[in-house]
């Protein structure tokens, strides 16, 4: 039997895992979540060493007898996922499945009827265009924009959401999406539903923020319904493993304060 693995370059995950853990189908089973904040932001690295690292994530996870490992990282999923489902996990991982965040959104945003779509991100995932190239992929008639952010990763990961400062910053982000008069905006990174609150009062009440970790949520349970084999090998104990490779006692705290109830086990390693 094995875990479900949630993997981030940061906090930015726990965004995704909160929702997995209130779900009443979700909840039910053991997670191992790993946040590699030793190395954020991976959003300014080459591909290669991201590549590099989530495969040590993958690995890491793998070994603790996980099943699934969803990497909330959309920079992971937009730079190097593909190379690794159709690379790395085949010679490695036969039986195992790597899924991440960028094919649930874009299948959400195919069923919305709206033509203008901000798309704000680090700036890997931004450069990338990942976005647009699987909209363009399957036909579809919107529009585009697309905005990096870099800045606002460090600021999640300092605590500082909520400040002066970070509204600032974000309003100067959204000014140019918010001037194209979008109708729907993509948080592309996990850390940015931190800071959804102030997302949502910049852009107005004309604008929708997509809940990305409700609809990651909704789209695991469609997931496991249709692939019994991985679901039916996944633990029901209801057991929480965190793991960060950066100060375990800062990440305890974060987590307890971010997640409430949260009573998992935290350790420190090395990747």
């Amino acid at each position: 039997m094995g875990k479900i693995g949630v993997f981030d370059s940061g906090y930015g995950g726990l965004t995704i895992l909160k929702e997995f853990l209130v779900s009443p189908v979700l909840s039910v089973y053991d997670y191992i979540y790993l946040g590699d904040n030793a190395r954020t932001p991976y959003g300014n690295k080459s591909t290669n060493t991201i590549y590099k690292y989530t495969c040590q994530a993958i690995d890491f996870l793998f070994n603790k007898d996980c099943e699934l490992i969803i990497t909330a990282c959309n920079t992971v999923s937009a730079k190097v996922l593909r190379s690794i489902q159709q690379e790395y996990l085949p010679f490695n991982y036969p039986d195992k499945k790597v899924l991440g965040v960028v094919i649930p959104i874009i299948e959400e945003i195919v069923e919305i009827q709206a033509r203008k779509i901000g798309v704000i991100g680090t700036r890997a995932t931004i450069e990338s265009h990942i976005y647009r190239k699987e909209l363009e992929e399957r036909d579809v008639d919107k529009k585009i924009f697309e905005q990096a952010t870099p800045l606002l990763v460090p600021l999640v990961e300092e605590n500082w959401i909520g400040k002066p400062e970070t509204n600032k910053i974000l309003k100067k982000y959204l000014r140019p999406l918010k001037n194209k008069k979008i109708d729907i905006l993509v948080l592309a990174c996990t850390h940015y539903p931190f800071l959804i609150k102030d997302i949502r009062r910049i852009m107005g009440k004309n604008c929708k923020v997509l809940d990305v970790p409700k609809i990651m949520a909704e789209k695991l349970e469609d997931y496991l319904v249709r692939h019994p084999e991985i679901k039916n090998k996944l633990d029901k104990n209801k057991k929480r493993i965190f793991y960060t490779t950066d100060n375990a006692d800062y990440f305890k705290d974060f987590c307890k304060n971010f997640l409430k109830d949260e009573k998992g086990n935290f350790q420190t390693i090395k990747l």
